[in-house]
C-alpha cells in the first residue's frame, strides 16, 4: 500500500506538471505563449513543418501528463513524457550542458528519467488501468513503444534545415 501510494503521488506531480507545460504551448494557459508562438520558436530552431512539431510536443505534454497521472494506458503516457523531453534536451538544453542555473538539461533528464522508470515499472493499485482491468503487455510495449519515440525524435531532429530560418519580418521593416 505505501508503494502504491507513492506511485500514485510521483504519477500525479509529475502528471500535472506535463499537462501545465503541454496547456502552455497548446492554449498558452499558465503563462505560456500557445500554439502560434511555440510553433514560430520550433520554426527558428530550424525545425520543419514546424506547427506539426509544436502540435506534437504539445499533445505529447498534455495528453502524455494526462495518462500519466491517470495510470491509464500505461506505458504509454511515460513514453510521450521520454519523447519531449528527449526532443528538450536535444533541441534546447544540451549546448548549456547539465545545470539548469545555465539553462542545461538537468530538469528535462530527470523527468525523463522518472518517466522511464515508470514506464518499466506498473501504474500501482491507484490507477484507471487497475479500476478498468487494462494490462498492456509489458515489458514489450515499454521498449517497442521506445524504439517509436527514439525514431521519432530523431526524424525530427534530421529533419532540421542547415540554417535556422530567420524571425519573420513585420510589414514595417525594410529588408537590409
Amino acid at each position: 500500500m505505501t508503494m502504491d501510494l507513492g506511485l500514485l503521488i510521483l504519477q500525479v506531480v509529475i502528471g500535472l506538471l506535463m499537462i501545465g507545460h503541454g496547456a502552455q504551448k497548446l492554449f498558452g494557459w499558465f503563462g505560456g505563449q500557445g500554439l502560434r508562438a511555440t510553433t514560430e520558436w520550433l520554426a527558428s530552431m530550424g525545425l520543419r513543418a514546424p506547427r506539426f512539431w509544436a502540435l506534437m510536443a504539445g499533445l505529447a505534454e498534455f495528453g502524455g501528463g494526462l495518462l500519466f497521472a491517470l495510470g491509464l494506458l500505461h506505458p504509454i503516457g511515460p513514453l510521450a513524457i521520454i519523447a519531449v523531453m528527449i526532443a528538450a534536451i536535444a533541441l534546447v538544453h544540451w549546448s548549456h550542458g547539465l545545470w539548469i542555473s545555465k539553462g542545461g538539461s538537468e530538469y528535462s533528464l530527470v523527468l525523463a528519467v522518472l518517466a522511464a522508470v515508470m514506464g518499466l515499472w506498473s501504474p500501482g493499485a491507484y490507477s484507471l488501468d487497475r479500476v478498468l482491468g487494462i494490462a498492456l503487455p509489458q515489458p514489450q510495449t515499454f521498449w517497442i513503444g521506445l524504439i517509436l519515440v527514439l525514431v521519432a525524435v530523431a526524424f525530427a531532429l534530421l529533419s532540421r534545415q542547415r540554417q535556422p530560418l530567420a524571425a519573420p519580418r513585420s510589414a514595417g521593416q525594410a529588408a537590409s
